[in-house]
């Protein structure tokens, strides 16, 4: 080429940069899609519905509950989740809250309660194919060894607990539980774990083990279950599943050459776009859906992960507790009907509609783009249809990529669908291959599914507009069935249950755990919370009556309630009035990693055999305490300017009726 036709090709290519907003890269990737390649079977994509996550799920109305779980659930609308992990329930808090245990002692057995069985049911009724798995965070106190240093989950009795779980899931919700780990991130117990694959045989069970659930740094290493089981080979046919929290550490995949060996297909069985460090990240497509696009391909082409598994499928609980918005929908004002589709399902449904569990990697058509981004390619069981999922996240100019088919893979219509800032889970393009090849030119910071199949679809659904907590609000527990939570009650320790009344006709709210169960992390006293974050000057009021020697305690202004910051909090941070049953009552101020402050006490005289109505009344910095009409104390104070109301106890019995809030 001589020199001025150099200088015109420069100019066409600047011209280019100027009429079409953008760089096409002059470098082309060349991609052989072969349908002989080898790779890791794909063994899907899910969440986990744990510690709390899901529960004001089941408090929204029809038709936007439905919405919620068609996006979650249903194939070729939305997520179209493939596995779905829930926690095996304990009454005791394991990060936004406590999930109740099917079986509080040795007799006592009901899998009606909660939430956990319901969204399982629901999740199958949409997708039959979905992969159920269970995994423990705490632990009925029963379940216990009384003679071991501290309390453990790794006894005979957690493995029966274990397998009546399972059994109950077939036999009062035709499920089949596919897989349960030994404890969420602990370190493991191989005779445990021998333990537990011992009564799954015993049982006839079919279920699985996926072992460990261990995050980075814990103990000899999150992977070092990999390491056992290349020398125990009764451990290694325990274990069906390798799996580990947050393997991406320091924008590196953990995996080791140990594990691979192993031969065991390797998950992410817990994870998130944040990479499981600092505060979750919201889940439009420029924060959550990007980096979440981005880490689904580098799980496999970095770590041979096969499955990643986000904490957790929708953000139901109050933003005030731990780790706000780890869903990959947001939905947690059930009293509006209010839910917000966000980019995370998209980036997700750009894999779960167009490859599914059992399908296989091509890993010679896998690998990264020259400037930023990558693709993965797999190929159906049918040996035919084939789909890529390709992202260009952080590419600065778009990339041309020239793909061959071979090997048998169907040359037809290549349908081509597209998400980025502009566009959401597109049909974007269709393209016909000629002699077997076809090329595209992809977008810069996008992603991208290319696929020989058809069926997808995004969901249409709209959900009405948000609304704050409603105010004045009152519940006199008339309408929850017995041994129920009530809508919108969020327990974070122990659980809140309707109860008949005693001393009174009717229903009442009843903290029904008399032990402190096997916990998970730090363990603060049983409450129960709800309300709205901005509530400033407002009167909360409840009716107590003493079971047990627990107090009553009544908590306003609630402006955080993460228990896991501080493991020396056994209340949230805000006013906490406690009334003992012999009549001794403080009213104490309470912040993380601050002493608890008592603003006034005192004692007065009161009857155990009737009701009391206990009050916590706030305008501005004046806060108020009144026992059966009569003040207390009036304190001023501005440690706590706003927040949720709560009602707590100690770890014992004690009942509760006509809440109210008013202004």
């Amino acid at each position: 080429m001589n020199r001025r036709a150099s200088n015109l090709s420069k100019l066409l290519s600047l011209l280019l940069l100027i009429f079409c907003g953008g760089y096409i890269s002059s470098q082309q990737t060349r991609v052989i899609l072969d349908g002989h390649a080898s790779g890791r079977t794909f063994d899907g994509l899910g969440a986990a519905s744990a510690g709390a996550s899901s529960r004001l799920l089941i408090d929204y109305p029809e038709p936007q509950r439905s919405e919620i779980l068609d996006y979650l659930f249903k194939p070729d609308y939305g997520a179209s989740l493939q596995h779905l992990k829930v926690e095996i329930g304990a009454d005791v808090n394991s990060t936004d809250g406590s999930e109740p245990s099917h079986m509080r002692t040795p007799g006592d057995h009901d899998s009606s309660r909660g939430y956990e069985w319901w969204l399982m049911s629901e999740a199958h009724k949409r997708n039959p194919s979905i992969v159920l798995e269970i995994l423990p965070w705490g632990a009925p106190g029963w379940v216990g060894d009384p003679t071991a240093a501290k309390p453990t989950l790794y006894t005979k009795k957690m493995a029966a607990y274990v397998v009546d779980f399972i059994r109950t899931a077939k036999r009062d919700y035709g499920l089949d539980i596919s897989y349960a780990g030994p404890w969420n991130e602990k370190v493991h117990n191989v005779a445990y774990i021998k333990e537990l694959h011992r009564q799954f045989e015993a049982a006839h069970l079919d279920t699985k083990i996926i072992c460990c659930d261990e995050y980075p740094g814990q103990g000899s290493g999150q992977w070092s279950i990999a390491d056992e089981m290349l020398k125990d080979p009764e451990l290694a046919s325990a274990i069906s599943v390798i799996g580990v929290h947050y393997p991406l550490v320091n924008d590196a995949i953990t995996t080791t050459s140990v594990a691979r060996d192993t031969g065991k297909p390797l998950w992410s069985s817990e994870d998130q776009p944040n990479s499981g460090g600092g505060p979750f990240v919201s889940r439009n497509w420029d924060q959550g859906g990007r980096i979440l696009a981005h880490l689904y391909n580098k799980n496999y082409l970095e770590g041979s992960l096969t499955s990643t598994e986000i904490w957790s499928p929708i953000t139901s609980y109050y933003d005030i507790l731990a780790a706000p918005n780890s869903g990959l929908m947001y939905a947690n004002t059930p009293w509006s009907g209010h839910y917000d589709v966000q980019g995370a399902i998209w980036a997700t449904a750009h894999t779960t509609q167009f490859a599914q569990p059992g399908w296989q990697y091509l890993d010679t058509a896998s690998g990264t783009l020259p400037e930023k981004g990558s693709y993965v390619s797999l190929r159906a069981q049918d040996g035919k249809n084939w789909s890529v999922i390709l992202e260009s996240i952080g590419a600065s100019h778009a990339q041309t990529v020239t793909f061959r088919l071979t090997g048998g893979l169907m040359g037809s219509t290549i349908h081509i669908w597209e998400t980025n800032r502009g566009r959401t889970f597109e049909h974007v393009a269709d393209i016909e291959p000629v002699n077997g090849e076809f090329s595209y030119t992809f977008d810069a910071d996008s992603l991208y599914s290319l696929t020989t199949t058809t069926g997808q679809h995004k969901g249409t659904a709209q959900p009405p507009t948000d609304a704050p907590f409603p105010l004045p609000y009152a519940d006199d527990f008339e309408k929850t069935p017995l041994h129920h939570t009530p809508e919108y009650l969020s327990d974070q320790d122990g659980a809140f249950e309707i109860q008949r009344c005693e001393g009174r006709e009717g229903n009442c709210l009843e903290q029904v755990i008399p032990e402190p169960p096997i916990p998970w992390g730090p363990l603060p006293n049983p409450f129960t919370l709800a309300g709205d974050e901005s509530w400033k000057d407002y009167t909360v009021a409840a009716d107590v009556y003493f079971l047990s020697q627990a107090s009553a305690t009544l908590i306003g202004r609630i402006d955080s309630s993460d228990v896991f910051r501080d493991g020396r909090a056994k209340w949230p941070a805000g006013y906490v009035l406690r009334l003992q049953p012999d009549g001794s009552w403080a009213l104490i101020s309470t912040e993380y990693k601050k002493p608890e402050v008592t603003l006034a006490s005192g004692n007065v005289t009161i009857d155990r055999a009737l009701w009391h109505h206990i009050e916590l009344c706030f305008n501005g910095t004046r806060i108020e305490a009144i026992l059966d009409g009569s003040p207390l104390t009036a304190v001023d104070n501005a440690a706590h300017a706003h927040g949720m109301f709560a009602l707590g106890t100690d770890w014992n019995r004690i009942q509760f009726d006509n809440l109210r809030v008013t202004q």
